[in-house]
């Protein structure tokens, strides 16, 4: 290990417990709830196995009136729950790191859909979300003295039941828009009784919850107050700096741990497009100045050099991780065993967030193996054996390319990789290039480090194959990852791509990847709806292009809301200049002329633009692999065993669809293509009340 960075594997006491080292895994959403307690238990384990000291859940409700459904969040409701986490900390403390849980109540900002109770709030202020998946018509209950006295007993029993399931740290949620974070914020809490008015009194409720949960467990638990900083800290106060001084100053030696976050998902959460590393710091920096107890917050942390600055200036005790977690579990392990250079780093696309808004679970575009650890048996650093002798060909160097190529080749495989453009690395070249994505490149550096390593794979740029040299050169296995084209297809009334729009003036990202500029005034039409189409408004307006965006969707890179990205794309284009249609089908483009279509109403506009780029319908590239199903009896005669297509090349998606693909094929080589494990809910009590 590099001696400078012998601080990060320091232990730190957290009251009556001890964390093995600074490296902690923070609360954060899984999707994976009771009904999967095995897959929970395992992907959480993989991080302890990794050497991060303090491993933690994602939100766990503590009574049926915080219910998030039909978005995935876990219970701590009655015995079976206790059974449910118990795997978890079970598996946690194998590894000699310590269990924490992230009780929570989320307030009024639940909708209560399964339990149907009406949500709690300190003064019947409802949190009006823009995000349809977070739309409800229940409106919240203001809380009396019996209500508080109520929300602070289901926190006591459910900690009760955390230490009886095993966990060392037991937290208090006052952050996010929850129910704690409501009685700190003046524009939920406009009560008049000793719970509202005054910052002293707008906390009392947070600190009774502390006060509560130390009495019941504080004996054996850690107790942790979660909290977000960030709107109280633009905040004047009195007799403060800030507002956020100020709570922290009233509760400074309460918990045993400070653990600070920002108050919105895409300020917490930032992608890496919008959001450096570190980003939390102007917030949270002044939190060790106030309290003596240790502090843990996180920044999408992928340098060791930047932990141990964060430390030694005094801003944080622990390096939080969620995202780089999730990335890579074992990076504290290749620190301490001087592998940094081997850290799989988070490249900050947030597709982990979008799978919670999806109600799945958790996702990774550069570790495939993440949710699948009990699953598929999938571990992120042992790969099973190569079964047979057979030699891999793969066809294109893109992230599923790369990705096959490392993990065939890590089971002992020998892999040849041929590129027919002269880098690896597929789409990733020209995308990692654009406005703000630069980090994206860790997807290619990443393997492409691993692989040249190797000294059973061959990697082959300004290589086109053709049928003929595939019959020729000898491989069992061939592996078609030759991407996929965008079209020219326009987007209709029923909501589909169809047709195509014609002219010389017509361009795709293709074409911008291949170095043409469109003249004039531009038109970028985006029925793709993630980030491309707004990053190549960004890419053109800042080469001096008179862009404007339009979309059939109400909002610029639609889908980007389930990344956290979307508030900032919009900030983007406009402080670029580039005007935002939505709503909007192009219906043609004649003589300089683009023709728009309300899709609601039908009513026409035409507006002037010499150049359209259309982002919307992306097709295979199965040419080659076409070739070699028609000449199947050719292939055999060659002794190729298979002809199989992975990534973009068998359906067109994001890079983290294209990752797993190739992750998925050369795992299961030579082996029974099974789909996976079925987890189900640990019961020993039958049916009836929740608590």
């Amino acid at each position: 290990m590099n001696p400078g960075y012998a601080m990060l594997f320091e232990e730190v006491k957290l009251g009556p417990v001890m964390a093995p080292n600074r490296f902690y895994a923070v609360p954060h959403a899984s999707g994976m709830t009771e009904a999967n307690p095995r897959v929970r238990a395992a992907f959480r384990k993989t991080k302890a196995e990794g050497g991060w000291g303090v491993v933690s859940t994602g939100a766990v409700s503590t009574h049926p009136s915080s219910d998030d459904s039909p978005l995935p969040f876990a219970r701590l409701w009655d015995e079976n729950d206790i059974r449910s986490h118990a795997l978890t900390t079970d598996a946690i403390h194998e590894h000699g790191s310590l269990a924490a849980i992230e009780l929570w109540h989320g307030g009024a900002a639940v909708m209560n859909r399964t339990s149907r109770i009406p949500p709690y709030s300190p003064s019947g202020i409802p949190w009006q979300a823009t995000h349809v998946g977070f739309m409800g018509q229940l409106r919240p209950r203001i809380m009396d003295k019996n209500d508080i006295k109520d929300v602070i007993q289901w926190q006591v029993d459910a900690a009760k039941r955390a230490q009886q399931a095993g966990f060392d740290i037991v937290y208090i949620y006052a952050g996010m828009g929850y129910l704690g974070y409501e009685f700190l914020l003046e524009e939920y809490n406009v009560r008049t009784d000793q719970y509202g008015g005054s910052v002293d009194n707008r906390t009392r409720f947070v600190r009774e919850l502390i006060e509560a949960t130390k009495d019941a467990v504080g004996e054996t638990c850690a107790i942790a107050l979660r909290i977000s900083l960030e709107e109280l800290r633009a905040r004047k106060s009195e007799h403060y700096e800030s507002q956020a001084h100020e709570v922290v100053s009233i509760m400074a030696d309460l918990p045993d741990l400070w653990d600070v976050k920002m108050d919105s998902s895409p300020t917490d959460c930032g992608a890496s497009r919008f959001k450096a590393e570190g980003s939390h710091e102007p917030v949270i920096d002044f939190v060790k100045k106030v309290t003596g107890k240790p502090v843990v917050g996180v920044g999408r942390f992928t340098s060791p050099d930047t932990m141990v600055s964060q430390i030694k200036r005094g801003i944080l005790d622990f390096i939080g991780g969620a995202r780089p977690s999730i990335a890579d579990p074992f990076l504290p392990s290749k620190i301490k065993e001087g592998r940094e250079l081997e850290i799989r780093e988070c490249i900050g696309c947030n597709i982990c967030i979008s799978s919670w808004h999806d109600g799945v679970p958790i996702r990774c575009t550069q570790n495939p193996t993440v949710g699948e650890e009990w699953r598929k048996n999938w571990h992120p650093q042992i790969f099973e054996p190569a079964e047979s002798d057979d030699q891999i060909l793969i066809i294109g160097g893109g992230p599923a390319g790369l990705e096959a190529g490392l993990t065939a080749a890590r089971r002992g495989y020998q892999v040849t990789i041929a590129e027919r453009s002269s880098e690896l690395g597929g789409r990733l070249n020209f995308e990692a290039s654009l406005p703000g994505l630069n980090a994206w490149a860790r997807i290619k550096d990443y393997r492409l480090y691993a692989l040249k390593k190797m000294d059973n794979v061959s990697l082959y740029t300004e290589s086109e194959l053709s049928l003929e040299n595939i019959l020729e050169l000898q491989h069992q296995r061939v592996v078609i990852a030759t991407g996929a084209r965008w079209t020219r297809a326009l987007y209709s009334s029923l909501e589909i791509p169809l047709g195509a729009l014609a002219g010389a003036e017509v361009y795709t990202p293709d074409d911008i990847a291949e170095g043409i500029i469109p003249q004039g005034k531009t038109l970028v039409y985006d029925f793709d709806n993630y980030y491309l189409g707004g990053v190549l408004a960004e890419h053109l307006a800042k080469l001096g292009s008179s862009v404007e965006y339009a979309t059939p969707a109400g909002h610029a890179s639609a889908w980007t809301i389930m990344t956290n990205e979307q508030p900032y794309v919009h900030q983007a284009l406009y402080a670029l200049g580039v005007a935002i249609h939505t709503q909007t089908l192009l219906t043609g483009f004649e003589q300089s002329s683009v023709s728009l279509a309300n899709i609601f109403t039908g009513h026409t506009s035409a507006i002037d633009f010499n150049s359209v780029v259309l982002v919307g319908l992306r097709l295979p590239d199965n040419k080659l692999y076409d070739q070699n199903m028609d000449a199947k009896e050719s292939v055999k005669s060659a002794g190729i065993k298979s002809v199989e297509r992975i990534g973009d090349a068998i359906a067109a998606g994001a890079l983290v669809h294209a990752v797993y693909s190739g992750h998925q094929y050369a795992r299961n080589l030579d082996k029974a293509n099974r789909t996976y494990l079925r987890d189900v809910p640990v019961v020993s009590n039958g049916p009836g009340l929740a608590i």
